[in-house]
């Protein structure tokens, strides 16, 4: 069945035939206008009356619908500005470490023989050296600090090629570094090496996924963190499937977080969630703030992450 183009009084129309009820015409169709049917009905599911109805609950007002939008937006905003923190530490971090050791001229850092050596990653180093090499020759003419050291020194020592590399070239650069060098920085941040790994990619999904406004709020990664004392404490060790609850979804990235981020950073962090998540309650009547703390992982008593 093709989907044809809908004018904003049809999709009124369309919304008020599935059940949902609206107070203020002109209002629901400059929303309409402005965020986008589609998107917006990314958010129906927890309003439905079940998995495989297109009809919402009894009740069901465009406010809520519209205020769980609102919500997951400025969970984005949150979780993004604290993503971009650790985004630049981890590239003050990788930078440092490596011109520590082999220097501060492309052909000296760049070089293979700095990296995994081991045949299994030969391929992996030499296609990521080649895309770090591309990102500087293209993003390095749209900055200021990169064009200065090309037209003053004719090269561009790697603390300042580092800002104009992505976040997951820099999870990749993490993953084929010398065993000794993903020590050194993992150590900064009090993890293993082996976690470090777990946590990184994860972050990349998630950073990418905050950059393009997907939804985030019920978003789940095909890798999982390893069980820790967060998961005992919130007894979320439990049978599957609720044991995998806090692995792979918005409660695993705060766990990460909470291990990246500086204490009053996470304090922060969980503060602005908190009162986000007492908004959306405010504002929620067919359906329970539990429903959606559920779809995000999170523990009804989650701010006790705080005195951990």
């Amino acid at each position: 069945m093709q989907k044809t183009f809908k004018t904003i009084d049809e999709q009124v129309d369309i919304l008020r035939e599935k059940g949902m009820i609206i107070d203020d015409e002109l209002y629901v169709k400059d929303i309409l206008l402005r965020e986008n049917y589609f998107f917006l009905s990314g958010y129906r599911h927890p309003f439905l009356i079940d998995s495989k109805s297109r009809k919402y609950k009894k009740g069901t007002n465009f406010n809520e619908l519209y205020s769980l939008f609102e919500f997951d937006r400025q969970l984005r905003n949150i979780i993004f500005k604290n993503m971009l923190i650790i985004e630049n530490n981890l590239k003050s971090i990788a930078s440092y470490q490596l011109s520590k050791n082999y220097g501060y001229k492309e052909k000296d850092y760049l070089r293979v023989t700095n990296f995994d050596t081991r045949s299994e990653k030969v391929r992996q180093v030499n296609d990521l050296i080649r895309k770090i090499k591309r990102q500087i020759r293209i993003n390095g003419g749209q900055h200021s600090a990169t064009t200065h050291y090309i037209y003053n020194y004719g090269y561009i020592p790697l603390w300042v090629a580092i800002k104009v590399l992505s976040f997951g070239i820099v999870c990749e650069l993490f993953a084929i570094m010398k065993r000794r060098d993903q020590e050194e920085i993992a150590k900064i941040f009090g993890l293993s090496v082996e976690e470090l790994l777990v946590f990184l990619p994860i972050l990349a999904n998630y950073r990418n996924l905050c950059a393009h406004e997907d939804i985030l709020y019920n978003h789940r990664t095909a890798a999982m963190i390893p069980v820790n004392k967060y998961h005992e404490k919130f007894n979320l060790t439990k049978e599957i499937p609720e044991s995998l609850q806090g692995r792979n979804d918005l409660f695993a990235l705060i766990l990460i977080l909470k291990h990246l981020l500086r204490d009053e950073e996470f304090r922060l962090l969980i503060q602005e969630i908190d009162y986000e998540k007492c908004r959306l309650e405010g504002r929620l009547k067919t359906i329970s703030i539990d429903e959606i703390l559920k779809k995000m992982g999170f523990p009804i008593d989650y701010t006790e992450i705080l005195n951990m």
